[in-house]
């Protein structure tokens, strides 16, 4: 009796105490990763205590927690994952959408206003000057060295303008110039001045008619026109000289380079060709190789005949001309034996510019030198 008393006083007191004790919530079930219809085999309801109803304003929640957020789904005021703010481009910086200048390959070369190309040269006071005779030669001279007379005689106060330009020469600008603008400059006032002296006189009239019977004396024949090496003078950096004093002093004695003899016009068919261009100190020996080789291939110049055993010559490399001018650079004992000084020197010379075999012939060869009579009637290409 007593054991069964104290067993209800326990229940009793165990029911009172749970009878005090607030009625838990019923458990929300979380998401499962399956697929939508699939069970769970081991998934089991929670039994709801039917003498504790649940609250009628309660909606029981499905899906994902509320504090989950869909990966789509942004809150106010965040970035989206895949948005980006695009940045202020600094100057010079492309922007977001615009593509960046490519950088410079390795031949793109960023030049600043002060740099010279390699190839760039800034011609010094020599160059400007003797480009001035340039538009005169261009223009009326062609590339075999005729002369359109018939239009240069228009342009008479053009040469002498230009003429004017060698007398205003400042002398001590000419004479801190190198060697080979000097000589350029020379060459150029010889040539401008035989234009300018066969313009005056054109066209030419024969000076008599008994002349022209004469070899040398036909109706075109500059020897018609009188004083044209000794008396028709101009000015060169303020002094006074003729054609004839200009070879004489410089090309003869103080320059001594027998090449110039073939860049300066006669005005004649059988005289070196005029070239259409100035010359120029820093091209120089290029341009008299040039000419040299361009009168040699002039059948009135040079020619072989090996048949007759003969190489016949320009009148211009004989003794009384230039021939003498090649003794002190191109005379030789060695080769050309038998001949006179000055044609062997003018023969060496010669083999600077010719073939290989016609310069053997020349060194080894059986012949004799003939000059070639003078033609004198004027290069006019009108």
């Amino acid at each position: 009796m007593a054991k069964r008393l104290a067993v209800f006083t326990i229940s009793l007191v165990v029911l009172v105490f749970f009878a005090g004790c607030p009625q838990p919530k019923t458990a929300l079930a979380e998401p499962n990763e399956s697929e939508p219809n699939q069970s769970q085999s081991n998934e089991t309801e929670t039994d709801k205590d039917e003498s504790y109803p649940a609250d009628a304003n309660q909606t029981p929640h499905i899906g994902p927690p509320p504090q989950q957020v869909e990966p789509n789904d942004i809150e106010p005021g965040r970035t989206e994952p895949n948005e980006i703010t695009p940045p202020v481009p600094e100057p010079n910086q492309a922007g977001p959408n615009e593509v960046a200048p490519a950088k410079a390959e390795p031949n793109d070369i960023d030049v600043k206003p002060t740099t010279t190309e390699p190839n760039d040269v800034k011609p010094g006071p020599a160059t400007a000057f003797h480009d001035k005779c340039a538009n005169i030669l261009k223009t009326y001279v062609d590339k075999k060295g005729m002369v359109n007379y018939k239009k240069l005689r228009y342009k008479k106060l053009e040469l002498k303008s230009l003429l004017n330009e060698f007398d205003n020469l400042d002398p001590n600008e000419y004479k801190s110039w190198a060697r080979e603008d000097r000589i350029a400059l020379w060459i150029n006032a010889y040539n401008i001045q035989m234009l300018n002296i066969i313009t005056r006189n054109y066209p030419i009239k024969p000076s008599s008619r008994i002349l022209l019977i004469f070899p040398g004396w036909g109706p075109n024949s500059i020897r018609h026109i009188e004083g044209i090496w000794t008396k028709d003078k101009f000015f060169v950096t303020d002094e006074v000289f003729t054609l004839e004093q200009i070879e004489e002093r410089f090309f003869r004695k103080e320059f001594q380079d027998p090449r110039i003899f073939f860049v300066l016009t006669r005005a004649t068919v059988s005289g070196p060709p005029l070239r259409n261009e100035p010359y120029y100190g820093h091209k120089l020996n290029k341009q008299l190789d040039d000419q040299v080789k361009k009168f040699l291939a002039g059948p009135l110049a040079f020619k072989i005949d090996k048949q007759k055993g003969k190489v016949y010559l320009s009148a211009l490399f004989q003794k009384p001309e230039y021939g003498k001018e090649f003794l002190s650079k191109y005379g030789t004992d060695k080769k050309f034996k038998g001949k006179e000084p000055e044609t062997s020197a003018v023969l060496n010379f010669i083999t600077n510019y010719v073939s290989e075999d016609t310069k053997t012939f020349l060194e080894l060869g059986n012949y004799t030198v003939q000059f070639m009579a003078y033609n004198w009637t004027i290069n006019d290409g009108s």
